[in-house]
């Protein structure tokens, strides 16, 4: 089966994206999906949550100006069927350099290309960073599908307008035509308050069966987990955290097909 890619985005931050990112990416691993997540942010969240350093030069950042490759960058993590391209502060300046190059919105599907030909994964997540920029377009660029993580609060709903806005130029102007949206995913719940509920309840109206089932609550273990370099399931396998992103992985991997 040919290696499908999917790109986690929103352009507002602290809406739990890497924590998605990540925490799907090693769920999935363990459930046997040979798993490469690419940390496409320059902050490296993904990287520094799954164990590893920043180091100069690891990053797609050099691949994307047309040194080296992306395959000779992917490091094995503590976890087994799980892999990463890690990222770097480095990747901040790929925006101003690769603005200036040829074809500049689809480099990094052009360096992932021979990485899906290997064979090697069943799965590309690609952690975007927390803006609408070059790197992020690349990505939607590179993608099958997309997936959207929407923090339960009011504000949610004006990214919703806008990730809808952004998918349908995407498709339009050419980028990248068969995109799919393949669902939005509601974090940081609180079951006390209303206002949790109210917002999960409109974002189910809009988006109706494209929102996940799961929805990821907000809790103490989630935060603590990337300090400690390990996802949720490898540093509290009984937290509600922990429950919630394998249950996602489950629907996941059902509507990719995996």
């Amino acid at each position: 089966m040919p290696t499908k890619v999917l790109a986690i985005a929103n352009q507002k931050g602290g809406v739990g994206k890497t924590t998605t990112s990540v925490n799907l990416s090693a769920c999935l691993a363990a459930q046997g999906r040979r798993v490469l997540l690419v940390d496409l942010d320059s902050q490296a969240n993904a990287t520094s949550g799954l164990g590893l350093e920043k180091l100069e030069g690891g990053s797609v950042y050099r691949p994307l100006l047309g040194d080296g490759t992306a395959e000779e960058r992917i490091k094995e993590t503590a976890y087994s069927n799980l892999s990463i391209l890690p990222s770097e502060l480095d990747l901040c300046g790929a925006e101003v350099e690769m603005a200036r190059s040829e074809d500049y919105l689809n480099r990094l599907k052009g360096i992932l290309q021979p990485v899906r030909d290997s064979g090697r994964f069943d799965l590309i997540v690609l952690d975007c960073p927390p803006s609408l920029s070059i790197l992020t377009l690349n990505a939607f660029s590179a993608a099958d599908r997309l997936m959207v993580p929407l923090q339960c609060e009011y504000y949610a709903l004006e990214g919703v307008a806008m990730i809808s806005r952004i998918l349908a130029q995407v498709r339009d102007t050419g980028i990248n035509p068969g995109l799919e949206l393949l669902g939005v995913v509601m974090t940081m719940f609180d079951g006390r308050t209303k206002l949790s509920q109210n917002v999960v309840a409109e974002v189910r109206q809009h988006f109706g069966d494209k929102v996940f089932e799961t929805v990821i609550p907000r809790t103490t273990r989630l935060a603590e987990a990337p300090s400690f370099g390990k996802p949720i399931i490898h540093y509290d396998a009984y937290s509600a955290g922990s429950a919630a992103y394998e249950v996602l992985a489950e629907e996941v991997a059902k509507r990719l097909g995996l």
